[in-house]
């Protein structure tokens, strides 16, 4: 299980996630982002609502969050 030290929302909708193995990843959610569950990610005022909840990202009043190992998985 991986566990998120600290996130940044960035431009172009991707997510900065540093790990706490001290491994930095950049997330692309474009791809999520015509999921209806995701639809409200695309205005980047919301996206910037990212939040790290350690096990997981949320973002705030949307009732959004995707694990830290989704993003391990998905990030480069």
């Amino acid at each position: 299980m991986y566990e998120l030290n600290d996130i940044n929302p960035l431009a172009d909708f991707i997510l900065e996630c540093r790990f706490s193995n001290g491994i930095l990843k950049k997330v692309d959610l474009k791809p999520f982002l015509n999921k209806e569950a995701f639809l409200p990610l695309q205005d980047a005022g919301n996206f910037k609502k990212a939040v790290n909840k350690n096990y997981f990202v949320e973002w705030l009043g949307l009732d959004i969050d995707l694990s830290a190992d989704t993003l391990w998985h998905l990030g480069i």
